[in-house]
């Protein structure tokens, strides 16, 4: 090898990263601008939820099929962390979403939500939480502070994000496990918005407490498959949103005690394409309309509001993945009213299971595949 040779050799070696990073970018169309999309790791086995630890650099991802990983920025994916439950990996089944503790910065505490199996081979929704260890290699003294009553799915419709609200509550979305009727018991956990405190226990304001032959978790009811839960930064309310059936996916803004209506109100169709049987209209007295509906579903899930200065045209916008049509939704807001919405990354095929914005303002995604993906979204502000 000569001289120039052996030189121009090292330069493309030097160069290879760099290529090798920007071909892992894309330029996508978009009305505020053109949108920057990398990956910041791949090969992830159907991940369905991040938190951001402190500092902001790396992450916890779930899988599935039962793992909690560390992700971090430059995408190292670190091993399955240990002492995570033992999970119903079954249909919609498995490890599902993560938050962390508000004092996590002291008690290092990570909350996750699970499919659990029952004695009978059902299964329901759970939620526990551990310690992130000093190593970040497990969960130390994991323990489950909620069940979800009876365990009735048998591979469908668990819900679950995790929302902690600015006094501590924790908000557990919950599916209907694909028993429809059972979204109007109120002496079962299934088609709820249930609110307990970080330990499990019940807060005394909850709207059915002390009530005979009902759940004192809950807090709303009447909802379908909730896959998607955030906070407003701007009210401090919980907006919520769920699958319909064949249309008829929601957004809720969910008050206390108040029904909204599955299966007896709703904008969808039996997968049969016949009418749910229990349905008696879009509209039904003593029922919550919708705060936002979808007639034909996106098969929505995450939930993300943009309060980051990092891109002032996403400024009150809202962030909404979506399954079926493999998309990213944008809506923007002019206070809770959405004024209009737009449809991103299709180009992608992707299905987006998770949203988040990141500390430093840009978005965060996971796609939804047995190689699955943790893409960062941005704006080029070129």
């Amino acid at each position: 090898m000569t001289p120039r040779t052996w030189m121009a050799t090292l330069a493309a070696a030097a160069l290879f990263p760099l290529l090798a990073s920007a071909a892992q970018e894309r330029q996508l169309p978009s009305e505020e601008g053109q949108l920057t999309v990398s990956t910041v790791a791949d090969g992830l086995d159907h991940p369905w939820a991040l938190a951001f630890l402190p500092g902001g650099k790396d992450m916890l991802v779930t899988e599935k099929p039962g793992n909690l990983r560390i992700v971090n920025a430059e995408g190292k994916v670190g091993a399955p962390l240990s002492g995570v439950p033992v999970v119903w990996a079954q249909g919609q089944g498995g490890l599902l979403d993560v938050a962390l503790s508000p004092d996590f910065a002291k008690d290092r505490t990570v909350y996750l939500s699970f499919a659990e199996e029952g004695k009978d081979g059902k299964a329901g929704t759970a939620v526990g939480r551990g310690q992130l260890s000093e190593d970040r290699t497990r969960l130390e003294n994991f323990n489950v502070i909620f069940r979800q009553q009876p365990k009735l799915s048998v591979g469908n419709h668990f819900g679950s994000r995790l929302v902690f609200d600015r006094e501590g509550h924790l908000f557990i979305a919950l599916g209907e496990n694909n028993q429809r009727s059972t979204a109007q018991d109120l002496d079962k956990l299934q088609g709820k918005l249930v609110r307990i405190l970080p330990d499990g226990e019940v807060p005394k304001d909850n709207p059915f407490v002390g009530q005979a032959n009902v759940r004192p978790e809950i807090w709303s009811f009447g909802h379908r498959n909730q896959q998607g839960a955030a906070l407003n930064p701007w009210t401090g309310k919980l907006w919520t949103h769920e699958h319909g059936p064949r249309g008829g996916d929601e957004i809720n803004i969910p008050k206390a005690g108040r029904n909204y209506g599955w299966p007896i109100a709703t904008h969808g169709i039996d997968y049969s394409m016949q009418p749910i049987p229990e349905a008696k209209g879009k509209h039904v007295d003593g029922m919550e309309d919708p705060h936002h509906v979808w007639e034909k579903s996106p098969g929505i899930s995450g939930m993300a509001f943009y309060d980051s200065p990092t891109f002032k045209a996403w400024d009150h916008n809202l962030f909404i993945g979506a399954l079926a049509t493999e998309e990213l939704i944008r809506l923007q807001l002019d206070g809770d009213k959405i004024v209009h919405e737009e449809r991103l990354l299709g180009e992608l095929k992707a299905r987006i299971r998770d949203v988040r914005v990141g500390p430093d303002g840009y978005l965060y995604l996971l796609t939804d595949a047995k190689d699955g993906a943790l893409l960062k979204v941005g704006l080029d502000k070129r």
